[in-house]
């Protein structure tokens, strides 16, 4: 992969060459998207969004974990791991036309 990630500027570029809209209006459709996926996924939405035919996203809650011994892997001695909250995280899991497209099955 020798191309680099796509600019937040060259993805509404492409977008509104796509769509043949302004590129202020994708712009504003981006920030409308934005605005609704942040409902969806905070604390009084459902906790779950889908962007048809491309991905769902979900907040998942994490347990929180104790204190504990590991191993650290490059020098192999022995650290203490520090505890974590429980907290809320956000997952994408791609849906199956995105898959297919990319994976090519």
């Amino acid at each position: 992969m020798a191309e680099k990630p796509a600019t937040k500027t060259a993805i509404l570029k492409g977008l509104a060459d796509k769509t043949g809209m302004a590129k202020k209006d994708v712009a504003t459709f981006m920030d409308a998207l934005g605005d609704m996926i942040r409902h969806h996924l905070g604390k009084k939405g459902p906790g779950v969004f889908t962007i048809p035919g491309l991905v769902k996203l979900k907040t998942v809650k994490k347990a929180a974990t104790k204190e504990r011994q590991g191993r650290n892997p490059k020098t192999g001695e022995m650290i203490t791991i520090a505890a974590k909250p429980a907290r809320k995280v956000v997952k994408a899991y791609p849906l199956k036309v995105l898959k297919d497209s990319v994976l090519g099955s």
